[in-house]
């Protein structure tokens, strides 16, 4: 995947506010924030259209996997905005798409992959589960083609 996003990728976004600390000591953002950034856009998403307390549920999404491509520094003080699309959507687990962008650029700065996969909430060995409906509801509108 060499190509840069755009905004047109994303479906659902999301405007943070950066602090003094999210910089590095070169002045840009700190790879770990990106990732912050990421489960907030997710987990937010999945709060607000759900109007549940995910950490609550039978079955919750515990991360599988993320990576990060960078194309551009970003930094405080300016606000960050993320975009959220979802490429795909299983019995047991989701793949996101985070775009981060700061300034008017419509490409992105950043783009992060996100995988959720859903386990027993209940179960101490957290056995992986199909995911709850309401979940499931509030993802599927996300879903676009994979670029």
């Amino acid at each position: 995947m060499s190509e840069r996003p755009t905004r047109a990728d994303y479906v659902a976004w999301r405007t943070v506010t950066t602090r003094w600390r999210d910089d590095d000591a070169y002045g840009h953002l700190n790879n770990a924030t990106y990732y912050e950034l990421f489960d907030t856009a997710v987990n937010a998403h999945l709060y607000e259209a759900t109007g549940l307390d995910v950490r609550s549920l039978p079955q919750i999404g515990v991360v599988a996997e993320t990576s990060c491509r960078y194309f551009r520094e970003v930094g405080f003080p300016a606000p960050i905005e993320t975009g959220l699309v979802v490429d795909k959507v299983g019995t047991s687990s989701i793949v996101y798409r985070i775009g981060i962008f700061q300034g008017d650029a419509d490409e992105a700065a950043a783009e992060g992959r996100f995988v959720h996969v859903y386990v027993d909430n209940t179960d101490p060995a957290r056995s992986v589960t199909p995911m709850p409906d309401a979940i499931r509801a509030a993802v599927e509108p996300l879903l676009r083609p994979t670029r």
